[in-house]
């Protein structure tokens, strides 16, 4: 039975700060650096005498996370950029206000754009489409991601086989620091067993 364990990043600092994340490097709070140490605490003893296989996003919130619950599990962390928030173009590293104020619409669609360089939804996508078909077909039965709540709100409708528009009238999203499970059964089917729970991080 295949089982893919998604976590997302704890607590970050532009949580704090009305700073936008997306491609901007961000490091956890210090808060989000325990609640990274509590997930790590809490998934070594439930997964005691598995092998994980762990992949992570470059960027440094959720590579941070990943490198502190890895210590737990006594894995390394691979890096892939596939697992990146969604870039938003002209407004990494700018505030969550100068986006409020310079958007050049917001976002009813899968492809709308909120501006003119950045990312929609159905690019962030394709680019997981292919990783998420060698994930799956992956000899490696369990693996664990770290990555973004944009990022995994698309890769849990990807795992359900939605097509991309049905992001136009639903979502799956997390919250920071949120641990789900996901199983491939003997039959083939894809089940979500749990979705962010938020349990690890108290």
């Amino acid at each position: 039975m295949k089982e893919i364990i998604t976590i997302q990043h704890t607590q970050s600092i532009h949580h704090t700060n009305g700073m936008i994340g997306s491609w901007t490097d961000w490091d956890l709070t210090e808060l989000g650096k325990e609640q990274a140490h509590r997930i790590g605490l809490k998934l070594s003893d439930e997964l005691k005498g598995k092998s994980y296989l762990m992949y992570s996003s470059d960027l440094l919130r959720a590579r941070h996370t990943a490198e502190i619950v890895a210590k737990h599990l006594h894995i390394t962390p691979i890096i892939n950029e596939v697992l990146r928030e969604r870039n938003l173009g002209s407004a990494v590293g700018k505030s969550v206000e100068w986006l409020h104020e310079n958007a050049r619409c917001w976002e009813k669609s899968v492809d709308d754009r909120v501006l003119d360089d950045a990312d929609s939804r159905r690019d962030v996508w394709k680019r997981l489409e292919l990783f998420y078909q060698q994930i799956v077909n992956d000899e490696n039965e369990n693996i664990i991601l770290v990555s973004h709540g944009d990022t995994l709100s698309i890769f849990n409708a990807i795992w359900l086989g939605l097509k991309p528009e049905a992001l136009n009238t639903c979502d799956l999203f997390g919250m920071a620091g949120g641990v789900s499970f996901f199983y491939v059964n003997a039959d083939g089917k894809h089940i979500i067993k749990r979705l962010s729970d938020m349990s690890y991080v108290r």
